[in-house]
């Protein structure tokens, strides 16, 4: 951030060392007519300063040029003439495009401030300790500068153990973000309650279809949810899991990646009445060590420039015994290398990591 500030402070003193190169540019070369690039330097000013700084780029820009025509002796000629009359109609277009960036500069730091209370609202920091889970998470939305969008997870400490869930709803924009509100809202409410991972699946389906019911009655059929619902318990070496239509997610073990494939489909959250209401337990060893990487389709379906998917269950086996921390900021610059150009999907991942007190105080010296 320093460097950055830095970096900005010096970009501020372009305009003025664009009117002195140019002033002396002009005094050796008096033939080349370099006054006229001081028009240049208000130009310039009307992207970084603001409107009171622009105009005082543009009058000393202004100064120049009156002075130069004066020491050439050519004050009231039609080229000096033109060069001062340039200057000040580029230095008032420059002032009001001043004005319009600072405008929306301040509505763009509005909107980023409700985002960002609309980010710590629909997605409070997760705890990072869970009893006998670690729990580390990337987050990043497709619209940037909007920092929140349709994809969520949640991890709480229940007496059934860990239970996590992480989601993406069908869509983009504000019904995104409210559906996946409404889905955090159910799991937080229903998750110490719920005796086991289809009855929690049940109640959000429940959840999710009151609220598209109320909210988008006419695109009821349209919009979904998928989701993976995991519970660690304390007391066994397993992991329960229940996957909604949502990308595998991936077991690593001894420095290895399995997927982890449901042994047969659940519906999406709303669209039991379409596909029907079972959903499918499956129980998978989890010991000490053992990580659980859960992540949306804006990983497992971000494309290189030829189209292809990136292969994460490839890709993650060379930091497959690295920290949890660390494991996901590899992830994340190697997508971001990986995805040519702006990305379009949310991308998200939650990794779950079985551990002892001891391994614990060992990971936070890493």
């Amino acid at each position: 951030m320093r460097e950055r500030s830095g970096a900005c402070e010096s970009m501020l003193v372009v305009p003025l060392l664009v009117i002195a190169l140019a002033t002396t540019a002009d005094l050796l070369t008096p033939n080349l007519q370099f006054n006229r690039l001081l028009g240049v330097a208000p130009a310039l000013a009307a992207a970084m300063w603001p409107v009171a700084g622009t105009l005082v780029i543009g009058l000393l820009a202004l100064i120049a040029g009156i002075a130069l025509a004066a020491a050439h002796h050519d004050l009231g000629q039609t080229p000096s003439v033109f060069t001062v009359v340039a200057i000040t109609a580029i230095t008032l277009a420059a002032a009001y495009a001043s004005r319009v960036r600072q405008h929306r500069e301040r509505t763009l730091a509005a909107v980023r401030s409700v985002a960002e209370t609309a980010q710590r609202a629909l997605r409070p920091p997760i705890a990072r300790h869970l009893g006998h889970v670690d729990i580390e998470t990337i987050y990043q939305a497709a619209a940037a500068h909007a920092r929140i969008g349709g994809d969520f997870y949640e991890a709480r400490r229940t007496p059934h153990g860990v239970r996590l869930i992480i989601g993406d709803v069908r869509g983009k924009g504000l019904p995104a973000v409210e559906a996946a509100s409404t889905m955090l809202n159910s799991f937080r409410a229903h998750v110490r309650d719920a005796p086991d991972l289809p009855s929690l699946a049940h109640l959000l389906e429940t959840s999710m279809h009151e609220h598209v019911e109320e909210a988008l009655p006419e695109d009821a059929l349209e919009r979904f949810v998928t989701i993976l619902l995991a519970e660690i318990p304390a007391d066994e070496p397993i992991a329960r899991l229940v996957n909604c239509g949502h990308p595998p997610p991936l077991l690593l073990h001894d420095g290895e990646a399995r997927e982890v494939e449901p042994s047969a489909p659940s519906p999406p959250i709303n669209m039991a009445a379409l596909l029907g209401d079972h959903y499918q337990l499956d129980t998978i060893p989890f010991g000490l060590g053992d990580r659980l990487l859960l992540y949306t389709d804006g990983i497992s379906e971000s494309r290189d420039l030829t189209g292809t998917f990136y292969p994460l269950a490839q890709r993650i086996r060379r930091w497959a015994s690295a920290p949890p921390r660390q494991l996901l900021h590899h992830l994340h610059h190697d997508i971001n290398a990986y995805v040519p150009g702006t990305r379009d999907d949310d991308v998200a991942a939650l990794v779950a990591h079985r551990v002892t007190p001891g391994e614990r105080r060992h990971l936070r010296h890493v």
